[in-house]
């Protein structure tokens, strides 16, 4: 969709040149011949951009510059001038312009400036929407005992820098207690380095964590740092540490001894500072009695053990999460969910929870996509087989009889594609056609919401009445 200008001059003719300027390279443009139109242009439906004229009667540029940011801190806004002074620049640049324009105005100028305004608008807006999507991803969602009781052996060796040993089940989120450590520790400025022992090949796991020289293997055709050294003052989490091989171990209770490491076909010795986290799905002590794991390094990474319990011994905390995740992906997947049906939530209750959270976040995600019209999830949107199987069994015995309601459990729903449409019209609706205000009850930005009526060809008529001012 094309990006959307907004252009704020009491002069008609500076108005028509930029709009004839922006027009030409396929920009959207808006005009209003003063600052009070075009302060109810932003709050009606934000502009993209603004050029914004500094000398206008009844309220001056650097005036409407603070209002246009008290109402979207972050829209980038040109001021334009042709009896602009340095102390005015200054000031205005203070104020929050992304850059300053003289009067007469050259083309050139006008569009590369616009360039690098909407650049610079879009890499924040994909920040602030990665940095929401990460800390979402990464919070320990619930309220049990028992998850207070890890929250509380967080907050104890988070400000440390003890070597870490978080035990659990796979799918009970290791690796959220691992992140929280660190984003509590002193080291959370610095990197968070991941590792996942179990998925590296046996051959190339020593080289991931402590480099290689150039020449080393065949197919070292270049010196690489290992993970270790990428996490230098930060942190490191070796995911699944009771998969390595006992040469790699040997080697890692060195770093772990002496804080130094030599790459693969080095000979030089690197000092490292790295706090050390680790996780394991298994018995390590049961491995060092077999063997199979080395006793002195399973003491050397169990200065603080963290052992996170499964879910169904903590089911209290199923309604959170499920909550939680329903939410999310009904961001993700544009579908307008309302809850959980009293029968649905009895289910995700007493299900046993054999995958964990991992699980849960995996029914969810299907029930969501699944989830009819009405926007409540039902237990068979759920499609957990216990629940599937004991459902079948009352309706009748016969196999073939109980496999029909499954086969047709999603009959008749619309396409995902259908469904986010209708979402996002109804909130329009509702909203009475105000864009500003069905993005936030939305939860997406302006634009997405622009780029996604575009697509539908088709916006409420009243959000097409507010979008343009006229001279």
């Amino acid at each position: 969709m094309k990006p959307r200008i907004l252009v704020i001059d009491d002069e008609a003719a500076i108005r028509d040149s930029l709009r004839m300027i922006l027009e030409y390279e396929g920009y959207e443009c808006v005009l209003a011949p003063n600052a009070q139109d075009g302060i109810n242009v932003v709050e009606r439906d934000p502009p993209d951009l603004v050029f914004l004229d500094i000398k206008m009667p009844h309220m001056d540029g650097l005036e409407a510059l603070e209002r246009i940011k008290v109402l979207h801190e972050t829209m980038p806004v040109v001021m334009i001038s042709g009896h602009a002074t340095v102390s005015t620049a200054v000031e205005a640049t203070k104020k929050g312009a992304f850059d300053f324009i003289e009067k007469p105005l050259a083309s050139d100028r006008v569009l590369l400036t616009v360039r690098n305004a909407l650049d610079q608008s879009r890499l924040k807006d994909e920040n602030v929407t990665l940095k929401r999507a990460a800390e979402a991803r990464h919070e320990m969602v619930g309220d049990s005992p028992a998850l207070q009781l890890v929250r509380d052996a967080i907050g104890r060796a988070a400000p440390t820098n003890a070597t870490v040993l978080i035990l659990g089940e796979s799918g009970v989120g290791k690796e959220l207690v691992a992140r929280a450590i660190h984003r509590n520790s002193l080291r959370a400025r610095e990197r968070f380095v991941q590792v996942n022992c179990a998925a590296i090949p046996e051959e190339l796991i020593e080289s991931e964590l402590f480099g290689h020289e150039k020449g080393s293997f065949t197919g070292a055709l270049t010196k690489r740092e290992g993970r270790f050294e990428l996490a230098h003052g930060g942190t490191i989490l070796l995911d699944e540490i009771s998969e390595i091989s006992p040469n790699v171990q040997a080697k890692l209770l060195r770093v772990l001894q002496e804080r130094e490491l030599e790459r693969v076909g080095g000979n030089r010795t690197i000092k490292v500072d790295v706090r050390v986290i680790a996780t394991t799905n298994r018995n390590l002590e049961a491995s060092v009695e077999k063997k199979e794991f080395r006793q002195d390094l399973y003491f050397r990474l169990n200065v603080v053990p963290i052992h996170v319990p499964p879910l169904r011994e903590r089911l209290e905390d199923v309604p959170f999460l499920s909550e939680e995740f329903m939410k999310r992906f009904g961001r993700k997947h544009g579908v307008h969910v309302k809850g959980f049906s009293d029968e649905a939530m009895r289910a995700l209750k007493t299900h046993s929870w054999p995958g964990n959270v991992r699980e849960l976040q995996n029914v969810i995600e299907r029930a969501v996509i699944l989830c009819g019209e009405n926007g409540i999830l039902e237990p068979e949107h759920l499609g957990l087989t216990g629940m599937q199987a004991s459902a079948a069994a009352a309706v009748a015995p016969s196999a073939t009889t109980s496999a029909a309601p499954a086969a047709s459990s999603t009959e008749g729903l619309p396409s995902l594609a259908e469904m986010e449409k209708r979402h996002i019209l109804a909130a329009l609706e509702k909203c009475k056609g105000n864009r500003t205000h069905a993005a936030k009850l939305l939860d997406v930005s302006i634009r997405t919401l622009r780029n996604k009526l575009h697509e539908y060809n088709g916006t409420s008529p009243k959000a097409e009445e507010e979008a343009a001012v006229e001279d």
